[in-house]
């Protein structure tokens, strides 16, 4: 039998998925948040850790939100990868196509809880292209709001503009993931506090930005809660995890005796 042995415990630095959100704030600017959610929750068919998969909306600014990004998907192409006017292609392979539509048949399946605004049709005959899809769901702890489904969908939950801190906790304790969020809005007051209130929700967070972007060298990236280990890939401190560091203590003067202080006599 071959053993390996190890000097120490082997480091491990890990990054899973995400379930990335996009905050809008009743001061948030609704046209930077929809160009943002299309850009980030539709790129790449939305196949990147860090896409926002599902949008938080103050019922003050829903009508206007979905307005406009049921009207921006209008021009969004779906196509050939080869075909540099597509902005999404087919998805990765035949299990992510058939998951993802599961998640778009269970919200079709299930319309007291789910309405689908945008998107939704689903063909793998020639390809495996699932269209950008946009849902609006009335359960905070709907299934698609909770997990990652990894594909070009973004869940919708409108809540209550006067209950603002409940809705900063809805998104704090949805999902089990913490990779990436983002606040939007104006009111650099309600910016502060919701970062403070929503630090654990994400490993990196973006102020009135899209959630995806981060350059490493540019910007350290790392998740934490089911989403990894948290550790800054592009910061000095990323470093250290690789290192195994050793305690030195010398004595100058050696002990006169056994006894505890207090025990001489």
């Amino acid at each position: 039998m071959l053993y390996f042995i190890f000097r120490t415990y082997p480091k491990v630095v890990g990054e899973t998925g995400g379930k990335n959100y996009h905050f809008l704030h009743e001061t948030g600017d609704v046209e930077s948040l929809v160009y943002g959610t299309v850009r980030s929750s539709f790129e790449y068919s939305g196949q990147k850790c860090s896409a926002c998969s599902r949008l938080y909306v103050p019922d003050t600014k829903w009508d206007q939100v979905k307005d406009r990004l049921v009207e921006e998907m209008k021009s969004i192409k779906l196509g050939r990868s080869d075909d540099y006017s597509s902005f999404l292609s087919a998805v990765i392979d035949q299990t992510s196509f058939n998951r993802i539509k599961s998640y778009i048949e269970h919200a079709r399946e299930n319309p007291d809880t789910y309405t689908i605004l945008s998107g939704g049709n689903c063909d793998d005959s020639v390809g495996l292209f699932v269209e950008p899809t946009f849902i609006q769901c009335n359960d905070p702890k709907g299934k698609l709001l909770e997990e990652e489904i990894f594909g070009p969908v973004v869940t919708a939950y409108v809540y209550d503009s006067t209950k603002v801190d409940d809705a900063l906790d809805l998104v704090n304790s949805t999902s089990p993931y913490g990779l990436t969020g983002s606040i939007f809005a104006l009111d650099r007051e309600f910016l502060v506090h919701a970062q403070q209130k929503l630090r654990h929700s994400c490993g990196n967070m973006y102020l009135n930005d899209k959630s995806t972007g981060s350059v490493v060298g540019q910007q350290p990236f790392g998740g934490a809660r089911g989403s990894g280990t948290n550790d800054k890939a592009g910061m000095a401190v990323f470093m250290q995890r690789w290192t195994s560091p050793q305690a030195v203590k010398e004595a100058l003067n050696p002990l006169p005796h056994w006894k505890y202080l207090y025990m001489s006599s």
